[in-house]
């Protein structure tokens, strides 16, 4: 079912509960009214009676029959009865239509005034003193006038309640038109959109004012910028990597042609193996970066709760021997508790990412120049910052250094192939931290961790 039939049905059925209600109550109150108007007039019946025959003593039994045909039957089915205080009919004679319970007239001499009903007839019992003794004024009849009224409001009421369902319904498909009719809009225009237009936005104007269509169109826009981002990341991801992969592939086929073109010496031979080696082992790191990248990008931060003091040391031990020396590790301040250090997460994951930052720093540092690492804990996080005095990266290249295959212009006649930095703050951030880089052109740089 649609939202519009949804809202629709809802709101129809909402409707039509007060409605049938109120009408409920109108037709209850009606009734009660016909009820005790017609107590009224049965009273006033008794009344007369009681008048005309007690208070008038000359007024004969015949000539009261005939007053009362003339003047007073105009009730459907009236019954009028005097007793006295023993419970014996008096002055008119017994109406057999009706029977009036023995119990009923001892009530009405103790309550003076009683209102009960004798099969389809209404009653009225009034206790009645005069000069000639105590009487029981009874009066009775069918209140045909009230039911009909009651009748004919319950059709007009029923004849209301229809026509104003049907009203409802249509009032309410052309309120939940209107009201839907902007997400209807903002859901075609997002249909609209494809893979190839993502650059594509919905109109966050859709809503003349600043409702919850507005904040959907915005939302809509939001993610439409994420997935244009991924989708632009994804596509430069693969062109530079099939690059990457294409260099290496290119060169050792190349090598390899040349060797196989003719007889050489062994020693030539040694030399173009040595060169394919090379290539594929560049293109081996190249791979397993790869794999490491997907792998923090889609990982969970899940294993052993980690030292970073020992993960420090165990990322220097793993630098070249001939490198190791120029990572100078500087400890500041550190905590009591050991636990304060610990960092719940993969360690080979982050091993990998210390080791790049390592390798980084000395791979554009002059051959001699030392890095300097130092790690403390201060205001409850632990810091690792990593400094070198290497080229540098310039101002308007920085931004840009964490995008995967990015190379500075000063920096592709070193070997690499740009995926380093990436990963190593995607580790990082995986496991809670934060990494920021900043740096001068020909001074050096600095790596900053934070967890």
């Amino acid at each position: 079912m649609t939202i519009r039939n949804r809202l629709t049905w809802l709101f129809l059925g909402l409707v039509a509960f007060i409605l049938l209600a109120a009408m409920s109550v109108v037709y209850i109150l009606q009734a009660d009214y016909t009820h005790e108007e017609f107590h009224q007039r049965l009273r006033d019946r008794a009344e007369v009676t009681g008048y005309v025959f007690l208070e008038q003593d000359e007024l004969r039994a015949d000539a009261f029959r005939a007053f009362q045909h003339r003047y007073l039957r105009t009730l459907t089915g009236e019954v009028l009865q005097i007793y006295d205080s023993q419970l014996r009919p008096r002055f008119i004679e017994e109406d057999r239509r009706i029977k009036i319970p023995a119990r009923i007239l001892a009530r009405i001499l103790t309550e003076k005034e009683v209102y009960f009903d004798l099969g389809p007839r209404q009653a009225v019992g009034l206790f009645y003193n005069d000069n000639q003794g105590q009487y029981i004024i009874v009066a009775a009849a069918e209140n045909h006038s009230g039911a009909a009224r009651l009748r004919y409001l319950a059709t007009i009421l029923f004849g209301i309640f229809v026509l104003s369902l049907v009203v409802i319904y249509v009032a309410g498909r052309v309120f939940a038109g209107r009201a839907l009719a902007p997400i209807a809009a903002v859901n075609d225009q997002v249909d609209r959109i494809t893979a190839q237009d993502l650059h594509l936005r919905v109109n966050e104007a859709i809503s003349n004012e600043q409702d919850e269509l507005t904040r959907l169109a915005r939302t809509f826009n939001r993610m439409l910028e994420r997935l244009e981002d991924g989708f632009e990341t994804q596509r430069t991801f693969v062109s530079n990597a099939s690059h990457e992969l294409r260099t290496p592939l290119t060169a050792t086929i190349g090598e390899l042609q040349v060797l196989l073109t003719r007889d050489r010496d062994p020693a030539y031979y040694r030399e173009g193996l040595a060169s394919v080696l090379h290539e594929l082992q560049q293109m081996k790191s190249l791979i397993n970066n790869l794999l490491e990248l997907t792998q923090a990008s889609s990982g969970n931060a899940t294993g052993d709760n980690i030292r970073l003091d020992e993960l420090l040391w165990e990322a220097r031990e793993a630098v070249e021997p001939a490198q190791r020396r120029r990572v100078q590790i500087t400890l500041g301040e550190l905590p009591e508790q050991s636990e304060l250090l610990e960092v719940h997460g993969n360690r080979q994951l982050l091993t990998r990412a210390i080791i790049n930052l390592f390798d980084n720093a000395l791979k554009y540092s002059g051959p001699e120049q030392p890095v300097q690492v130092e790690f403390a804990y201060r205001a409850g996080h632990s810091y690792l910052r990593i400094q070198d005095r290497g080229i540098g990266i310039g101002e308007k290249e920085l931004p840009q250094i964490f995008q995967p295959f990015f190379r500075a212009d000063n920096a592709r006649g070193i070997i690499g192939h740009g995926v380093g930095l990436p990963l190593a703050r995607r580790i990082v951030e995986l496991h809670g931290g934060s990494l920021h880089i900043t740096s001068q052109l020909g001074q050096g740089t600095v790596a900053e961790v934070r967890f």
